[in-house]
């Protein structure tokens, strides 16, 4: 893969920080109830991630009480 391929964007945005305003909730207290690192929620929440497992998707929508489409949607 080319650099200019690396970073292109995908697209898609994590709604990350506006759900944990709306539910009070920090990132470290997200951290906990899910078991995933500070720092890998905050690549997640920055629109860095490359990836994330669906476990992790899941374990992060059940905290947050809220649907896949609610946290990620389509940036353009």
């Amino acid at each position: 893969m080319s650099p200019a391929e690396e970073d292109e964007l995908t697209g898609i945005h994590c709604r990350l920080d506006e759900l944990l305003a709306e539910r009070g909730m920090t990132l470290t207290r997200l951290s906990e109830i899910v078991g995933v690192s500070v720092v890998n929620l905050s690549i997640l929440k920055n629109d860095r991630a490359r990836a994330i497992r669906y476990s992790t998707l899941s374990a992060i929508c059940r905290a947050l009480d809220c649907e896949v489409g609610d946290l990620l949607v389509r940036a353009d």
